[in-house]
């Protein structure tokens, strides 16, 4: 079955490998994400193709709703008391929610009253935070991201009304950390907890400090965060942040030197 992939030529060469890998033709766009969007509609009238996120959308946006399912089975069935979302169309946001929304028409959980729902944008393209902090109902688009969470950098977001008037729904907030906030989030969820995210992941962690900071989360609430790429996929995010191995030679008293130093 031939693949075809639609993206910006900019995005990280780890993401673009991966897909090299397995056989993908890739369609490298100089342009935005947005960019790719359009030119894989406009694909759709010339070729019997299905691009997954333009006529096939309806699966994928149901497949998201896995996401509120799997956080709710891990927890026995209890409701957490946050959700932070990294957000670029708005359609996991959006699918999550209704995800939440199927499990209480169930009655596989009690409540979903007191949960919170946030979205997480980086700053340089967060068309939706912007939009939910001025308390507009409109989306107004970001022409040109700019912003080290690729990932995320949809300047006209499709789902966005949908997922503002969730984080309204939700009773939520909605944070746009910087890069220099989303690279020490990378650093400091790696370090502490062993996992190593790709900027969306920092995005969330970024986010969930700031709403910290502010008083917004106190301490003894439960909160999940939902952290979506490897970091392996991004490693450039980090490069300038990270020390570079000092080389020794194979010799006991050269790597005592370095381990006595830091201990």
């Amino acid at each position: 079955m031939p693949c075809y992939i639609f993206a910006p030529y900019s995005i990280e060469y780890a993401k673009i490998a991966q897909a090299l890998s397995y056989g993908a033709e890739f369609i490298a766009i100089d342009g935005t994400y947005d960019d790719a969007n359009r030119l894989a509609t406009q694909m759709i009238e010339h070729m019997s193709i299905g691009i997954v996120n333009v006529n096939m959308r309806p699966y994928y946006v149901e497949g998201s709703k896995t996401l509120a399912y799997e956080v709710l089975e891990q927890l026995s069935w209890s409701v957490p008391d946050h959700l932070i979302i990294p957000v670029a169309s708005g359609a996991m946001l959006n699918a999550i929610c209704r995800g939440l929304e199927e499990m209480y028409a169930l009655d596989l959980i009690d409540s979903i009253d007191r949960v919170r729902v946030t979205a997480a944008q980086g700053y340089g393209c967060a068309p939706i935070v912007d939009a939910f902090k001025n308390n507009r109902d409109e989306i107004i688009p970001v022409e040109y991201p700019n912003t080290i969470a690729k990932s995320l950098a949809i300047g006209d977001p499709g789902d966005g009304i949908y997922a503002l008037r969730r984080l309204r729904q939700f009773n939520g907030y909605a944070e746009d950390p910087t890069d220099d906030e989303i690279v020490d989030a990378i650093l400091m969820l790696a370090r502490h907890e062993g996992i190593f995210t790709e900027p969306a992941g920092g995005v969330v962690i970024a986010a969930l400090k700031r709403l910290i900071d502010d008083g917004k989360i106190d301490r003894d609430e439960h909160i999940v965060c939902y952290i979506t790429g490897n970091g392996l996929k991004a490693i450039d995010a980090i490069e300038e942040r990270i020390e570079r191995p000092r080389i020794v030679r194979p010799m006991v008293e050269d790597v005592l030197s370095i381990v006595s130093n830091s201990l």
